[in-house]
């Protein structure tokens, strides 16, 4: 191993840097290093690079008194270099995929599979309390209950997304918003996280699945993913055409995907009774939650972060799919080009970029 490796760092709101990092070491008995060969750039990435995190920060000044910079990132497969004393479950040379929520695995929300409130220090840390995977290497803490063994015969351009937007999209989304056989499913938004919605949906055979865009470059993407009808707000009234698709009635499953205030409107609009608001976007601003209307229709609405309980589930149920996922793939950049994918990712409206790869 060398003693750096390329990285790209938050410093600051706007201020993010492609540099080179010292190598990780193990800090704890159950961490283990792995050496990142497949990567990839997440919006909530983009966002904590825009300034929406910045106790990003404020915590590691009030942990170690000084402020380094945090390395992005928080999905990625590679290959385990070096294991703490008290991982059992992985070994060097183990190709593995890292999930985006680390967890203990014996804290009370663990127990629940509440990973995503882990009480011991897990959670949503790569990238964001922690070090991550935009980086050649990367701490991974709990290995054991963090980290999944890569079948050899799962393309790395599908297992690299189990990492957080497939898992992302079947719980918060899916799961949540009860998809079943035979439901209508609104879909608003067609980024990452949206389509892993849409992909993930179709495990559970629902009648339709409308996405909503402003992109119709990420519509065609949608229809070519299995959406059944596809709809651009600047362009047509989405509610007169879920009403049309719907008899009237609205949808059964309602996915917020944006984290906006016009993007929660649409799902809470066209939403039949009885029906499910499953809000996946991160919301960053205050929406208009009109109780005095929605009360009557006897909805429930749920939010949340990914707990990655799912992960296992559907890295086997991606290896007998023949849905699309490696499409999500549309620019691949190697590790000397890593500014170049940062800026691709960050101009996706220009770039038409989906998911961004860095491969080794």
């Amino acid at each position: 191993m060398t003693q750096t490796m390329s990285a790209l760092t938050y410093y600051g709101a706007n201020d993010v840097r492609v540099e080179q990092r010292p190598l990780p070491e193990i800090l704890e008995p159950t961490d283990a290093i792995v050496r990142i060969t497949t990567t990839t750039i997440c919006g909530t990435d983009l966002g904590i690079a825009h300034g929406k995190n910045p106790e990003i920060e404020s915590v590691a000044r009030e942990k170690t008194g000084e402020w380094t910079g945090r390395i992005l990132g928080h999905e990625g497969i590679g290959v385990v270099e070096a294991v703490g004393s008290a991982v059992t479950a992985f070994e060097p040379g183990d190709k593995v995929l890292v999930s985006c929520v680390s967890r203990c695995g014996s804290c009370e929300n663990c127990q629940k599979q509440l990973y995503s409130h882990c009480q011991n220090g897990g959670s949503w840390i790569l990238g964001y309390m922690i070090d991550g995977t935009l980086a050649e290497y990367v701490r991974t803490p709990f290995a054991d209950n963090s980290l999944y063994h890569l079948p050899e015969d799962l393309d790395k351009e599908v297992a690299v997304f189990l990492s957080d937007a497939l898992p992302t999209g079947h719980e918060i989304g899916v799961q949540y918003g009860e998809v079943a056989p035979g439901k209508d499913v609104l879909i608003v938004g067609a980024g990452p996280v949206g389509m892993g919605v849409l992909l993930t949906s179709q495990f559970y055979s629902p009648s339709t699945i409308i996405v909503v865009d402003f992109d119709d470059n990420r519509l065609e993407m949608a229809k070519t993913m299995g959406a059944t009808h596809t709809v651009n707000p600047s362009k047509d009234d989405v509610d007169a055409i879920v009403a049309d698709i719907t008899d009237g009635r609205g949808v059964d499953t309602a996915i917020e995907a944006v984290g906006l205030p016009a993007t929660w409107k649409t799902c809470s609009d066209n939403i039949k009774e009885g029906g499910n608001i499953a809000v996946v976007g991160v919301h960053g601003k205050p929406v208009d939650f009109e109780l005095q209307s929605m009360w009557i229709k006897n909805l429930k609405i749920t939010t949340g972060l990914v707990n990655a309980n799912t992960t296992g589930m559907l890295m086997k149920a991606v290896q007998n799919s023949h849905l699309p996922i490696k499409s999500l793939a549309t620019h691949h950049f190697t590790w000397d080009q890593l500014e170049e994918a940062w800026d691709t990712f960050s101009n996706a409206a220009e770039s038409k970029a989906m998911k961004v790869i860095i491969d080794a």
